[in-house]
């Protein structure tokens, strides 16, 4: 089982970005999917999760209004698209996933995890 960010990049503040997450040996629709990001020297925080159905989403405040999530079980994709940038974005974006119908958003609850992908917005 083997989860991957992708998308990552350089993008300057106000610019956008999509990130996605893919999985090998997982059929994502069967569970629930959280973006959580690391940003340096500072502890792993949630920015957005979404249920195996994608019924239900949820938005940390931080990013809400700029970012939407959304999945594509057909393609194993589930993708977080970031608007207006800020250069406090700046992080390790890593998505995780639980299995299960409901909504989760705490990194305890969460059971596979991807490899990272660097966003680094400038000023």
């Amino acid at each position: 089982v083997q989860l991957q960010a992708s998308g990552g990049g350089l993008v300057q503040a106000g610019g956008s970005l999509r990130v996605s997450c893919s999985a090998s040996g997982l059929p994502l629709d069967y569970y629930g999917i959280g973006w959580f990001r690391q940003a340096p020297g500072k502890e792993r925080e949630g920015v957005s999760y979404i249920s195996s159905s994608g019924s239900s989403i949820k938005y940390e405040d931080y990013v809400k209004g700029r970012f939407t999530i959304s999945r594509d079980n057909a393609k194993n994709t589930v993708y977080l698209q970031m608007n207006s940038l800020k250069p406090e974005d700046t992080a390790v974006y890593y998505c995780a996933a639980k299995w299960g119908v409901n909504l989760y958003n705490t990194i305890a609850e969460y059971e596979y995890w991807g490899l990272g992908t660097l966003v680094t917005v400038s000023s």
